[in-house]
């Protein structure tokens, strides 16, 4: 019980891996739901119709400020009170979900408050709607300050899905709990679940350094090619 036992993740392979593909599923889908809502509700607190912009700000301030396991109780026991069932696996889902959005709609929020408001007034007056503006114009140039955060909470989000063991969610840690319970190796059992977060977590988050390292060298280029003194023709010559 003191020493790490690998053995245990080749008598129960099975086991561990339904977990791992179950956690990458519900990463997966809950990453971009969460991304959609989010940028949903960062364009709704920053709506001129009012209506709009208290619902995202409400939405936002909520679910901040409550905790994730309220929210998937919410789903997994609040609704079969209404006559709604959801196993699990789509409790927690929707769950991690909301709950995540409303951290990327608020860093959202942020980046299209650092985009010069010019820019989108401009864009309304070429003929753009305020929805088209904000889908073409705005959003990725927000998004692409703010992708570091963006980042963050996606690698956050993977980590939050263990909440699904508590509501028999099918998950990583779902099964990690089954396996300890079979075999009383917490030290073993419990390491390997941390090894299989960390193939996860990871890459996501090299990835991140990757494009916020790319994109921050093209805005470099960008702005040095701005700098440079524009080239004059020499006097006398004939243009067309």
């Amino acid at each position: 019980m003191g020493k790490l036992d690998f053995s245990v993740l080749i008598k129960h392979s099975d086991r561990f891996l339904e977990g791992f593909l179950n956690t990458i599923q519900v990463s997966i889908m809950a990453l971009i739901g969460s991304f959609i809502l989010g940028a949903i509700m960062a364009i709704f607190r920053i709506s001129p119709i009012k209506p709009l912009n208290w619902i995202g700000t409400a939405f936002v301030e909520f679910i901040r400020n409550i905790p994730l396991l309220l929210v998937v109780f919410f789903f997994y026991l609040g609704l079969p009170a209404l006559g709604i069932s959801l196993d699990g696996f789509i409790s927690g889902t929707l769950g991690l979900t909301i709950y995540t959005a409303a951290f990327i709609a608020e860093a959202i929020r942020a980046g299209i408050q650092t985009v010069p408001r010019g820019q989108l007034e401009a864009a309304r007056s070429s003929g753009l709607s305020y929805v088209q503006a904000m889908n073409l114009i705005i959003l990725p140039q927000a998004i692409k300050i703010v992708l570091p955060s963006i980042g963050n909470q996606f690698i956050n989000l993977v980590k939050n899905s263990s909440i699904l063991a508590v509501v028999a969610g099918m998950d990583l840690m779902y099964f990690a709990d089954l396996i300890n319970s079979d075999t009383f190796l917490p030290l073993s059992v419990y390491t390997i679940v941390a090894l299989f977060y960390l193939v996860l977590t990871l890459p996501l988050s090299f990835l991140v350094h990757y494009m916020e390292r790319r994109f921050g060298q093209s805005d470099a280029d960008a702005s040095r090619a701005k700098g440079k003194p524009k080239k004059t023709k020499p006097t006398g010559q004939v243009t067309m």
